[in-house]
């Protein structure tokens, strides 16, 4: 005794929507699985601990004031790259190209 497809598929349909799954008669591949696995996102971001007031936080919200303040790490990195600059060991600087929109024109 054999069942028709048809009604095999009014079947698969009717249990699709009672236990709220997608109806995918042809087996194809939807992702479903990885749409409807628990997001990693909230889980990662606990590993980490807080973040930090960072200087450049400090900086942003005494600006209208137009305070001057030192950052030793910022000056130290700056007098590094000068000091690889001198002796040639800086990075290169990027290349411009036709395509880039922020390359130079040339002027004729």
């Amino acid at each position: 005794m054999t069942v028709p497809r048809a009604r095999l598929l009014d079947l698969m349909k009717a249990q699709c929507q009672l236990f709220s799954t997608t109806f995918n008669p042809e087996g194809l591949r939807l992702g479903n699985k990885v749409l409807r696995k628990r997001l990693l996102g909230p889980t990662l971001a606990t590993w980490y601990p807080p973040r930090l007031v960072t200087h450049k936080d400090m900086l942003r919200e005494f600006a209208p004031f137009e305070l001057t303040v030192d950052n030793q790490k910022e000056d130290q990195r700056r007098d590094h790259i000068a000091g690889l600059k001198y002796r040639g060991k800086s990075a290169p600087k990027k290349i411009r190209t036709a395509q880039d929109p922020n390359a130079k024109k040339k002027k004729r």
